[in-house]
C-alpha cells in the first residue's frame, strides 16, 4: 500500500457523545450547516445525498463574504463506521472512521491530496491544516450543545 503521510492531513479526537449523535451531525444537513468548516464560516447546503455515489454539494461563506463552493461525492458509506468522499477542485480524499465506545465515540479524519506540492499550496493558500483543527473543534462545542436537549 502506498504511503500517503506526505500528502495528507490528518486528525483523530475522541468525542463525548454516542455514535448515533455523532453520525448525525456528519450526515444530516441541518447539523454539518452549523459545524462545518474554519471559525467564521457560514455553510448553505444544496444537496446531501448520503449514499455511496451520492453528492454532496454545499457552499462555504468566508468571514469576508467571499463563497466557495464545494462538491464531493461520497465514495462510501458504512452506518456508524465510515464516511469517504472525494472532494473536487481541489482534489482530495477524505476518510472518516468512527469507533464507538459507550457514550464516546473515537473519530480519525484524513484527507489525503493528489500531491505532497498541492497539501503545500493548499497549507499556505488557505491555512488547510488550521482549518481541520479549528473545523473539529467546532464540531466539539456543537456535539457538547446538543447532547443536553437529548
Amino acid at each position: 500500500m502506498e504511503n500517503t503521510e506526505r500528502r495528507q492531513l490528518s486528525i483523530s479526537r475522541t468525542l463525548k457523545a454516542p455514535i448515533e449523535l455523532v453520525w448525525e451531525v456528519w450526515t444530516t444537513p441541518e447539523h454539518i450547516a452549523q459545524w462545518w468548516g474554519p471559525n467564521g464560516f457560514t455553510n448553505s447546503i444544496q444537496q446531501m445525498d448520503v449514499r455511496e455515489g451520492g453528492e454532496w454539494k454545499l457552499t462555504m461563506h468566508g468571514p469576508d463574504g467571499t463563497n466557495y463552493p464545494n462538491r464531493s461525492i461520497y465514495k462510501e458509506i458504512v452506518l456508524h463506521k465510515k464516511i469517504v468522499f472525494e472532494h473536487f477542485n481541489p482534489h482530495f480524499i477524505t476518510t472518516v472512521v468512527f469507533e464507538p465506545n459507550g457514550e464516546e465515540t473515537h473519530m480519525s479524519w484524513t484527507a489525503v491530496f493528489d500531491s505532497e506540492e498541492i497539501l503545500q499550496t493548499i497549507i499556505k493558500a488557505h491555512k488547510a491544516d488550521e482549518g481541520m483543527k479549528q473545523n473539529i473543534a467546532k464540531l466539539e462545542n456543537y456535539i457538547s450543545k446538543l447532547k443536553p436537549s437529548l
